[in-house]
């Protein structure tokens, strides 16, 4: 009578332990909903920005590079996308080391006319599988290589998302400054084609002239709408990477402290930071997880060469006697004594080893062009502006003296005006050029070289685990 109550027990509480699904069912047209309604959230993301940068001073009001990324943090979806990701392998880890299950196995047998006391026979028998040795900590070793490696992806997710707001903010005030200029030299060019056209009707200039600057204002024309249209990208790049709709970006007050001038960090400081980014971004490491998780699943197929052990203890209640069975299994390995597998993780493994190498190159060669890259483009800024845009400046003040004297026309004067317009819109390629040039060293280094982003504190002081 107690056995059986004991028995009771037991399987009550091994029921009772048992986890329940809870299902958990998605709307997309709800999820689309939800989405539409979003905005930048200023409470939730001041805490991000505390959270990432105990150190900063952040003006709700103004929506700079460091507040941005917070609201990244917060909403996006590819980076809410790689955290769950990384959670998902940290529970895989768990579910490693809980290793294969046993089985259990109840038998009955009645025997007709037994000369026993009872003709019923009742057994209970386990297949425990022995999770030893290399079996085991390959498979929990993999397991938690993929769970660094999702961490690592996560890092770069982050870095990525980090990057795309940098390069949308820049091209969103490039362009910007783009319309307004190109809209005043779509008004040059009206004045200047209205002044030639009186010019050809009164036969003081001919119409090749007239039609030239026709089309050097249409061409200022596909300017502008390519600029619009380009606005407009940008705009729609930088809402998507936050995890917003673009109507919440039309109402925020976005800023750039130094967008003009972009501090240039000292080449001591990049050569410094070019050996810490090769042994520390994320892609690398990724690649060294993966080479290492390769390792470890070739550890376990050489290990699966050997029989794998099972025990079997069991119970039987044989007509009146009761006996305590024992049995060993193995479970041999293939044919081939898993020479298959083996050559399969080893290829794999010298894959891994490969793309390492592979990664680490295209780092390096990412570092140089980006340092040679900002060195022209800076060059190319400063060119532009101390010579073709001040050369401009000074034509169009000596056209505006020469036009109050009477010494020229409306055409020329509108030449001159065009070709500070036209000026000044270098001024934008060579700025977007340095940007582009800055962002890429950034992005090679896998480092903030200025702005707000620097007062971001290092995930190990402030034991980030998001």
């Amino acid at each position: 009578m107690v056995n059986r109550l004991l028995c009771v027990l037991s399987g009550a509480a091994a029921v009772a332990a048992c986890a329940t699904y809870h299902p958990a069912p998605l709307a997309p047209v709800e999820i689309a909903r939800v989405y539409q309604n979003r905005s930048l959230e200023a409470v939730a993301v001041s805490a991000e920005v505390k959270r990432i940068a105990p150190a900063a001073e952040w003006n709700v009001e103004a929506w700079d590079r460091l507040s941005l990324f917070a609201a990244a943090l917060h909403s996006s979806p590819s980076i809410g996308e790689a955290r769950a990701h990384a959670a998902s392998a940290e529970a895989a880890v768990r579910a490693a080391r809980a290793g294969p299950a046993m089985t259990l196995t109840l038998t009955a047998e009645y025997a007709g006319k037994a000369p026993e006391s009872s003709p019923w026979l009742y057994g209970v028998t386990n297949d425990i599988p022995l999770d030893l040795g290399a079996r085991r900590s390959s498979r929990i070793n993999a397991a938690q290589f993929a769970a660094v490696a999702a961490r690592y992806d996560y890092a770069e997710a982050v870095w990525t998302a980090r990057m795309a707001i940098r390069r949308a903010l820049a091209e969103r005030f490039l362009t910007m400054r783009e319309v307004s200029i190109a809209e005043e030299l779509a008004q040059v060019r009206a004045r200047q084609l209205m002044a030639l056209e009186r010019r050809v009707v009164g036969g003081e200039a001919v119409r090749s002239e007239l039609e030239r600057v026709r089309a050097e204002a249409a061409g200022d024309n596909r300017r502008l709408a390519d600029a619009q249209a380009r606005l407009i990208a940008a705009s729609l790049s930088l809402a998507e990477v936050i995890g917003v709709p673009l109507s919440a970006l039309d109402r925020a007050n976005l800023t750039w402290d130094g967008f003009d001038a972009p501090a240039s960090p000292q080449d001591r400081d990049v050569m410094a930071l070019r050996e810490t980014a090769l042994l520390s971004r994320a892609d690398i490491l990724r690649s060294v997880a993966a080479y290492d998780q390769a390792e470890s699943e070739l550890r376990g197929e050489i290990a699966r060469q050997w029989p794998e052990v099972h025990v079997g203890p069991g119970y039987t209640w044989e007509r009146g006697l009761v006996k305590l069975p024992f049995s060993v299994g193995l479970a041999l390995p293939s044919f081939d004594l898993n020479r298959g597998a083996i050559g399969a993780v080893e290829a794999r493994r010298a894959e891994a080893g490969i793309h390492l190498e592979a990664v680490i190159a295209r780092a390096q060669a990412a570092i140089d062009g980006a340092l040679v890259e900002r060195a022209a483009a800076r060059d190319a800024l400063a060119r532009v502006r101390d010579v073709d845009l001040q050369t401009a400046k000074r034509v169009a003040d000596q056209a505006d003296q020469e036009l109050a004297s009477g010494a020229i026309d409306r055409v020329d004067w509108s030449a001159t005006q065009a070709g500070l317009r036209l000026a000044e819109l270098a001024e934008v390629d060579a700025l977007r050029r340095l940007h582009a040039a800055d962002a890429a060293l950034e992005d090679a280094l896998r480092r903030p070289l200025e702005g707000p982003e620097l007062q971001i504190a290092p995930p190990q002081a402030k034991g980030d685990q998001r």
